[in-house]
């Protein structure tokens, strides 16, 4: 099937772009896993959304979901295994079959390796991914800080100017995270310590292997003003492209990618009817 604009992935950055797309009378599918597995469903509240504090991480991205749903972006449950460029738009593999747009928007987040005993189990109950989104939530608490960034310790610096009470890890081997619903304590390389946060930095990898020849500096696509990656059609947003790991840059980014497609794939279709 042909689209004008292909979204990977349906969180903030993917839902944002598609209804732009939308917004602009081009034609939008998202390729995405189901909601459920998004970080964000998981987040017990979202307070740094301007104008929707407390929302729930699931009633947040279920909004963005029926928004899509209503502007009439069509959804595709699954995972992209090739993309290829030929002259006349992108052709995307999911599963055993092909799908074809004149342009495409990456905002599949960012791949975190290999998670640790009880890290999927809390996440969002204890375990998060971003100290400046959530660590207000533990605000006075003992949390902990898993690093394997060269920004790790900036951001245990910054939980602890808030008022955490933060035990850092560099790099450790081993770590299993522990709590009945919640988090209670973190054994790294065979220390424990109780803790109600678990803040887990790990280094992002970038969707290289499905793009070959995209442009990554230091593990995040590179992208201009438009959100323009260095290949011809292929936009990308959201966590993806870099920190802030936050909603409502996702969301903006969103909004500029899915600007940006929707203008190349309307050139695109112009160029095809002078050809």
């Amino acid at each position: 099937m042909s689209y004008d604009v292909l979204v990977i992935g349906g969180g903030p950055a993917g839902l944002s772009a598609a209804v732009n797309v939308r917004a602009r009378g081009r034609s939008a599918l998202v390729v995405s896993n189901p909601l459920e597995e998004n970080p964000l469903w998981r987040a017990e509240k979202v307070d740094n959304y301007l104008g929707l504090p407390g929302l729930s991480g699931a009633e947040m991205l279920a909004a963005m979901r029926r928004h899509a749903e209503q502007a009439g972006v069509e959804f595709l449950a699954g995972k992209v295994l090739n993309a290829v460029q030929m002259p006349d738009a992108w052709y995307v593999s999911v599963g055993p079959d092909m799908y074809n747009a004149r342009a495409v928007v990456l905002a599949a987040g960012v791949a975190r390796g290999k998670k640790f005993a009880g890290e999927a189990e809390l996440l969002g109950r204890g375990v998060s991914y971003c100290a400046t989104c959530d660590g207000m939530l533990y605000r006075g608490k003992p949390v902990a800080v898993v690093g394997y960034t060269d920004t790790a310790r900036q951001e245990a610096e910054f939980l602890q100017k808030i008022g955490c009470s933060v035990t850092y890890f560099d790099r450790p081997k081993q770590c299993e995270i522990r709590g009945d619903g919640r988090v209670e304590s973190v054994t790294c390389d065979g220390r424990t310590i109780p803790a109600e946060g678990v803040f887990i930095l790990r280094p992002t990898m970038a969707p290289t292997e499905l793009f070959p020849g995209l442009a990554v500096e230091q593990g995040y696509v590179t992208v201009d003003r438009r959100m323009a990656t260095n290949l011809p059609g292929l936009f990308a947003a959201g966590d993806c492209t870099g920190g802030p790991l936050q909603v409502s840059k996702a969301a903006g980014d969103g909004l500029i990618a899915g600007q940006s497609a929707a203008a190349w794939a309307a050139a695109q279709e112009r160029r095809e009817k002078q050809s």
